[in-house]
């Protein structure tokens, strides 16, 4: 598959020492520690992603033109290691994961809107597509997309797991008996596909990444479709 220029299918972006740094961070997550180590997070963990999200630009184009990869340092596709703990019981200032969410054009910062996740931790690596904790209006056109397009619901559906967190019951104003149902309890509507560290540090993965994105496209389409975005 080609690549932006520098790179190439046989690139690996990533490395263990990426991996490495999250587990020593999840054992000394305080400032102190980290700002010992930050020149170690800026070329082990911070660079290779920023290279990755820039790599996988032309990929994503071809897949859709109205998602972006935004290899920016700050209000790109890259998530901060800064966690916001003003509302947390856990004070921790880092998160002990690395990811990248390549949202639509039109919600580029809003960040449960559809788009591709890339999540890398260690032992706990995976691809996700789709919505979530999306805002209750979002939910509701979704679920009112299910009902209207149940066939090409249960096309897509036949094809890809949907998860999320799910209500007790089907939502008033909606069918409790439609063949739906226990999709139209969903409130996030999203895929989860796990890698091994071994494989994100692969000279594939930028393919594999691709390629897991590829498979969930009708889902994309589905979530875009339903909020009134352009697809």
């Amino acid at each position: 598959m080609p690549q932006r220029k520098g790179t190439n299918a046989e690139t690996a972006f990533f490395s263990p020492a990426l991996f490495k740094f999250l587990r020593e961070l999840n054992a000394h997550n305080e400032r102190e520690w980290f700002q010992a180590n930050k020149p170690r997070f800026e070329s082990d963990v911070k660079a290779p992603m920023l290279r990755f999200i820039d790599a996988f630009g032309t990929p994503l184009e071809r897949l859709n033109r109205n998602f972006l990869a935004d290899p920016r340092p700050v209000g790109g596709s890259m998530f901060r290691i800064y966690r916001d703990t003003r509302f947390s019981g856990d004070k921790s200032p880092y998160k002990t994961n690395v990811g990248a969410h390549f949202r639509h054009r039109l919600c580029t910062r809003e960040v449960h809107a559809p788009g591709f996740y890339l999540h890398l931790e260690p032992g706990g690596c995976f691809v996700s597509t789709g919505l979530w904790h999306p805002d209750p209006e979002a939910v509701r056109k979704v679920r009112a997309r299910i009902v209207s397009q149940a066939r090409v619901w249960k096309a897509l559906r036949q094809e890809i797991d949907v998860q999320g967190e799910t209500l007790a019951r089907v939502p008033q104003g909606f069918d409790p008996q439609h063949p739906w149902a226990d999709d139209l309890k969903l409130k996030d509507f999203y895929t989860h596909e796990p890698f091994t560290d071994k494989e994100v540090c692969s000279p594939g993965f930028l393919e594999q990444f691709t390629e897991a994105c590829r498979g969930k496209l009708p889902l994309m389409a589905f979530l875009t479709k339903a909020l009134e975005l352009p697809w």
